[in-house]
């Protein structure tokens, strides 16, 4: 059914495609029409950063960067959902068109820009959800913010979420952001890592419970790169790592109609570099710290990829997006067998 939807829905712009399947799946919800055309995967446990996760397969941030659409995405058998990236202020994002679908390749090509309704319309969405599973809320700076001044501003999303939270990704790895990536890397990671480290302290004795913290990075380092964001990350003593974000290399797509886009690229062609950055990051950090594995999955293979590289955990966007709810349970399906 999701593939007959899906020739359908592909025939309209991607952003409008996207809002409107957004739209039918809260309208599916409603009716109850999920419960009975979704077949959900069997409970697969499994605990991460002190959670319980019911299964190891999650949605990744971005396709519901306003927590508009929770409860719907709740019943389709993921075993968390990560909202956002959410950042203190509104922002509109980039001009369109700012997506672009490459079929041939199971990608797509965005320069969205944290577009989103900002902190307030985040949390007044998320008190109000009937969703009960794990949730992960993203964060990030505001365009206008400059770099130097971008602590203020994961430090204010961190306050803000912290107690609707069960977890906190600090995003500093959007390649549509102006000058962001330039925040892993060197004494500005370092930085910041401490600054959110330390907002997480004074939150926990705020709110008497603690709240892990999560990084998200680029899949666009060498292994040098790599090597410093695994010693900060111990350094610092954050809680887990999401390994990765889009890249911004054009090589696996070279000669498409799109590959000259700005933007970041996900789907299949993030495949191989994400599953090197794990296996990179699992070296140097071991079981010590997790690892949440995100990047080019498409099918189950893909998913037993990642964990056998090291990851604890999965995120889904672009293959989900391609292959609909099915691609959960066959993520979850395939996680099982290894054992």
């Amino acid at each position: 059914m999701y593939g007959i939807m899906r020739e359908l829905l592909f025939r309209l712009p991607p952003e409008t495609a996207h809002n409107l399947t957004l739209s039918s799946l809260d309208v599916a919800g409603k009716l109850g029409l999920l419960n009975t055309f979704v077949s959900r995967p069997a409970p697969l446990p499994v605990r991460v950063m002190g959670l319980d996760f019911p299964n190891p397969v999650g949605l990744a941030a971005g396709l519901d960067k306003n927590a508009d659409h929770l409860d719907a995405l709740g019943q389709l058998g993921f075993g968390f959902i990560e909202v956002g990236t959410v950042t203190p202020l509104a922002q509109p994002g980039n001009p369109r068109p700012r997506m672009f679908r490459l079929p041939e390749h199971q990608a797509i090509i965005n320069r969205m820009g944290f577009n989103n309704h900002g902190l307030d319309h985040l949390l007044e969405r998320v008190d109000r959800r009937h969703y009960d599973g794990v949730l992960g809320i993203n964060v990030g700076k505001n365009k206008v913010t400059p770099n130097e001044e971008s602590e203020s501003d994961y430090r204010k999303g961190i306050a803000a979420v912290y107690s609707r939270a069960d977890y906190i990704t600090v995003n500093v790895s959007s390649p549509n952001t102006p000058g962001l990536r330039d925040l892993q890397f060197g004494d500005s990671l370092k930085g910041l890592m401490y600054a959110i480290k330390d907002e997480q302290a004074r939150c926990e004795k705020e709110h008497g419970r603690y709240v892990p913290l999560a990084v998200k990075i680029a899949p666009d380092m060498d292994d040098d790169g790599i090597g410093f964001v695994a010693a900060a990350l111990k350094e610092s003593g954050l809680d887990g790592v999401i390994a990765t974000n889009t890249t911004i290399s054009r090589e696996a797509v070279a000669g498409h109609r799109y590959a000259d886009e700005a933007g970041g690229l996900s789907g299949a062609p993030v495949r191989e570099p994400s599953t090197r950055v794990i296996q990179a990051l699992y070296a140097e950090l071991g079981d010590s710290l997790p690892i949440i594995g995100v990047g080019g999955i498409t099918d189950g293979d893909s998913a037993a990829e990642k964990i056998r590289a090291g990851a604890k955990l999965v995120q889904v966007y672009t293959g989900f997006i391609y292959r609909g709810p099915a691609l959960i349970r066959e993520s979850v399906e395939a996680i099982r067998r290894l054992g």
